[in-house]
């Protein structure tokens, strides 16, 4: 009993902190949507209120999508997600697979340069794959988003993981059944793996949806924007910033990931969990 009551504390200070942490991270997004449904005039009003006296929120969500081509951003970055992540887990899922189940020369030496390579932020090969794709003639254009981002060092490092926890014997049976190494992974490892996928997946996601440097440097044309660089049009330096608006773009942005997230949070946390396990 004394080492259960001397426990209690420090789960009181653990849950406050939990709780501190949650409330600092919600308030911006709470506070993104309470700003969306207000007039201009609450808005800059000097005392703060959650919700609005007068509800200004279809005049501001119907601003956003009338202002600035919002259906047509949400759409490219749908497409440029989707494509990326495709190809992410093209590559990742043969790779880690031979990094996790093949025995080859330069294997663990392979594998170091692929935990080296999550630790070079993005921002170091922008000039290289800028000059790069300027060469190419695909600067502003769909190419220009996709294809830097194909392959995921990340991903091949999770998806190792995850095959690591894979028996052995579950794999020699798919030989002995006269699969080949690409039609195991495919056929075999894939299905087996569909926890962690999810869970790259959706950090693929929020990731690339989220991304505004690289979209900045290399899409010149409006229609081309992703959801991030869209949200840029609403400001006016000149007029003067519509807030309404702009939180509600910004809210309408924010929606598919937190959707995502809600309908694949069991897959997330159960591909998350099984990749930690060795």
């Amino acid at each position: 009993m004394p080492a259960r009551k001397s426990s209690l504390p420090f789960q009181w200070l653990r849950h406050a902190l939990l709780l501190t942490g949650a409330f600092l991270m919600v308030a911006p997004f709470v506070l993104m949507v309470s700003i969306s449904l207000k007039s201009p005039g609450e808005i800059f009003a000097p005392e703060f209120r959650l919700l609005p006296e007068h509800w200004h929120a279809v005049e501001n969500y119907r601003q956003a999508f009338s202002r600035q081509p919002l259906g047509r951003f949400l759409l490219n970055g749908l497409f440029v997600t989707a494509c990326i992540f495709a190809a992410q887990a093209l590559f990742a899922l043969p790779c880690a697979y031979a990094l996790a189940k093949l025995r080859w020369r330069g294997r663990e030496t392979s594998f170091l340069f692929v935990l080296l390579a999550l630790l070079v932020p993005p921002q170091v090969p922008a000039i290289p794959l800028y000059i790069g794709l300027w060469k190419l003639g695909l600067l502003d254009s769909y190419a220009a988003l996709i294809l830097p981002s194909t392959i995921s060092v990340f991903g091949i490092f999770l998806m190792r993981q995850f095959f690591q926890t894979v028996p052995d014997d579950l794999i020699s049976a798919a030989r002995l059944d006269g699969l080949g190494e690409f039609a195991i992974v495919w056929r075999i490892m894939l299905p087996t793996a569909l926890p962690a996928l999810v869970a790259f997946g959706l950090l693929s996601l929020v990731w690339n949806w989220n991304d505004f440097f690289w979209p900045l440097l290399v899409i010149q044309t409006d229609t081309l924007a992703t959801p991030p660089l869209g949200v840029v049009f609403f400001s006016n330096a000149e007029a003067g910033t519509n807030y309404g608006p702009l939180m509600a773009a910004a809210t309408v942005i924010t929606a598919p990931l937190v959707i995502a997230f809600l309908v694949a949070q069991r897959w997330f946390i159960d591909g998350v969990t099984m990749t930690a396990v060795k």
